[in-house]
C-alpha cells in the first residue's frame, strides 16, 4: 500500500497533544497541514482522549496557537462515555470521578450525577481528585457498581515529563477492589462506532494519525482502518519494531503528509 492511497481519504483523525502541538506549542508545519487538508475539500477532526478538559477549552487553546476551528471538529473520550452511558445506561444515577469541566459535561448531555446510591461509577482524568472520592468509587464497586473509565491512558505528557493519567487512578481502583474497569476513549470499537456516527463517515474515508501505538494506532489497526505515526510525540522508531500493533505509515511529522494527501 503505497503512500499515495492516502489522497482517497477523507477524514483525518488526529491526536492533539505529541501530534498537533506539544504542551502549548505548536508542532512546526501542523497548520499547513491542516490548511493543505481543507483545500483538498477534505476534513480534519480533533480526538483526544484527555477526560479532564472539554471541547470549548481545546478550541481555545487551539485558537490561542493560530488554528481557528469549530468546535464540532473536537471530539474527546468524554463525549464518547456520555453518549455510551446514554445508550447503555438509561436514566442511571452516575458517580464521577471527574473534573468539573467533565461533570458540567455529562449534565448538558442530561446525566444525573449523584453522590449516594449510584447505578454506574465513572472515572475519567480527575486532576481534582481527592481521597475521599476516591475511596468512595471504591466501596461502590466492591458493591457490584459497575466500574466504567473515560480512557486507559496512564500518564499524561507534560512540558517537563508525565503527570498520572485516568489508568493510572484507574489501577489504584483495581488494586483495592480487585475489578478492573470498562474503558472507553481509543482504541475500543465504542470511540470508532462514535466517530463513525459523529462524522456520517465510512471506515475506508478515515485515517487515524497520532503519536501513540496503543490508543491512535491500535484503534486503527483493530478495526481494519489506515493509521499514520508520527514522531514528534511519545513512539520512536524502534518502539515500533518491538510493537505487536503497526502503523500503516511512519512520517517524522504532520506537515511530512502534505505531499501525499
Amino acid at each position: 500500500m503505497g503512500k499515495n492511497s492516502l489522497k482517497n481519504k477523507k477524514h483525518f483523525i488526529l491526536d492533539m497533544d505529541g501530534t498537533f502541538y506539544l504542551g502549548d506549542k505548536l508542532l512546526d508545519g501542523s497548520l499547513d497541514f491542516v490548511k493543505c487538508v481543507v483545500e483538498s475539500d477534505k476534513h480534519f477532526t480533533f480526538f483526544t482522549n484527555n477526560s479532564s478538559k472539554n471541547s470549548i477549552v481545546y478550541q481555545q487553546k487551539l485558537a490561542g496557537m493560530g488554528c481557528f476551528v469549530d468546535e464540532s471538529q473536537i471530539v474527546t473520550s468524554g463525549m464518547v462515555t456520555a453518549d455510551y452511558l446514554k445508550k447503555n445506561y438509561r436514566d442511571c444515577g452516575v458517580y464521577l470521578l471527574g473534573t468539573p469541566m467533565l461533570k458540567d459535561e455529562f449534565s448538558k448531555k442530561g446525566i444525573r450525577l449523584v453522590e449516594e446510591k449510584p447505578d454506574v461509577v465513572v472515572v475519567g482524568f480527575d486532576t481534582t481528585l481527592t481521597y475521599d472520592k476516591l475511596s468512595r468509587a471504591c466501596t461502590y464497586i466492591r458493591q457490584g457498581v459497575p466500574f466504567i473509565a473515560t480512557h486507559l491512558d496512564i500518564n499524561c505528557p507534560v512540558e517537563n515529563g508525565f503527570i498520572p493519567d485516568c489508568g493510572s487512578i484507574c489501577a489504584l481502583i483495581t488494586a483495592s477492589t480487585g475489578v478492573k474497569p470498562k474503558y472507553l476513549g481509543k482504541p475500543f470499537t465504542e470511540t470508532l462506532e462514535y466517530l463513525l456516527e459523529y462524522l456520517g463517515c465510512t471506515r475506508e474515508e478515515m485515517v487515524f494519525i497520532g503519536d501513540r501505538l496503543y490508543t491512535d494506532i491500535a484503534i486503527g489497526a483493530d478495526h481494519g482502518i489506515t493509521t499514520v505515526l508520527v514522531l514528534t510525540g511519545e513512539t520512536r522508531r524502534e518502539d515500533v519494531e518491538k510493537s505487536v500493533v503497526k502503523p500503516d505509515y511512519i512520517f517524522d511529522r504532520l506537515a511530512d503528509l502534505i505531499p501525499f494527501i
